[in-house]
């Protein structure tokens, strides 16, 4: 693995390049840019997925998104999916400066969210060549379904707040601890495994710190991922979800984009008695899912 950076505008985004097992510079190798759930970093599951796929012969980056982890941009803890979906383009064109990645074979994986803003990404990417989600969701269905209008309003009155002097409000992906859930009924069993792997040592690290702008759901609750997928999302498409079907809505949004998309190529893959979580790093779930994901990307890229 190689620590690197590249641009969005005018801050750095930090990446890993994780590399096949006898590496050669010289040689031309397909690449596959893995992307990140919200409140996570490139150390976490997309970090596992890039690792795992490099031993099937891919080059792959996984990076932290912008205004958050070891990225640059303010403001901090932003969660912003038009500039989440441009670090995806950023990080092609960062591929295809790098002389061992063969720039007509590029693909993308995107994990939770991020499979949601690397379907979104491939829309008008064409340097994707093919697609690939683990338990992907849409953003405006994910955060749209609940008090969308008395979100707006208290974003409206924060932003309000701020103008005038009032600091950021920053508040939580999660709550802290499943006890701290329970307590504020939300205790479904897909928070519960957020708060696993995100808040005990099973997956937290030290960059991925549950913090969100609160000024983010303004556009979290409107940007629709799979908008024109039915016209405009033509690569090959690899979705895998899990049968656990849980309150973040993966298994639901997973069936959507499949449907909607215009991909003659496409299949989705359901992983038995797997939840979302399990499939951020449980070792059956995910070897389930990568014995689907390596296969794809050999044969599309």
């Amino acid at each position: 693995m190689e620590r690197v950076n590249f641009k969005n505008r005018n801050w750095q985004i930090a990446a890993n390049i994780h590399f096949p097992e006898g590496f050669d510079r010289l040689k031309k190798y397909p690449a596959i840019v893995c992307v990140h759930p919200g409140s996570s970093v490139k150390e976490q599951t997309a970090g596992m997925y890039a690792a795992r796929l490099a031993i099937g012969g891919f080059v792959t980056i996984v990076f932290d998104a912008s205004f958050q982890g070891e990225s640059g941009g303010q403001p901090r803890y932003l969660e912003d999916p038009a500039t989440r979906v441009e670090d995806i383009r950023c990080a092609v064109d960062y591929l295809t400066t790098l002389s061992f990645v063969d720039e007509g074979r590029i693909g993308v994986l995107g994990v939770c969210a991020g499979g949601g803003y690397a379907a979104n990404a491939a829309l008008t990417e064409r340097r994707i060549k093919a697609v690939g989600t683990v338990v992907g969701t849409n953003a405006s269905r994910a955060f749209g379904e609940a008090n969308t209008l008395q979100t707006l309003e208290a974003v409206g009155e924060q932003r309000t707040a701020e103008a005038r002097g009032a600091a950021p409000l920053i508040t939580n992906w999660t709550p802290n601890s499943a006890e701290e859930a329970r307590q504020n009924g939300m205790a479904g069993f897909d928070m519960l495994g957020a708060i696993d792997y995100y808040r005990t040592p099973r997956g937290e690290y030290p960059t991925s710190c549950n913090k969100l702008l609160f000024t983010s759901m303004s556009a979290l609750v409107t940007f629709d991922a799979f908008h024109l997928a039915e016209k405009l999302l033509t690569q090959p498409l690899q979705i895998i979800v899990g049968d656990k079907v849980g309150e973040f809505g993966s298994y639901r949004d997973g069936f959507d984009l499949y449907n909607k998309a215009a991909s003659t190529n496409k299949k989705i893959y359901v992983v038995k008695s797997a939840s979302h979580y399990d499939l951020y790093d449980q070792p059956g779930a995910t070897k389930e899912a990568l014995d689907q994901l390596i296969p794809f990307y050999r044969e599309n890229l």
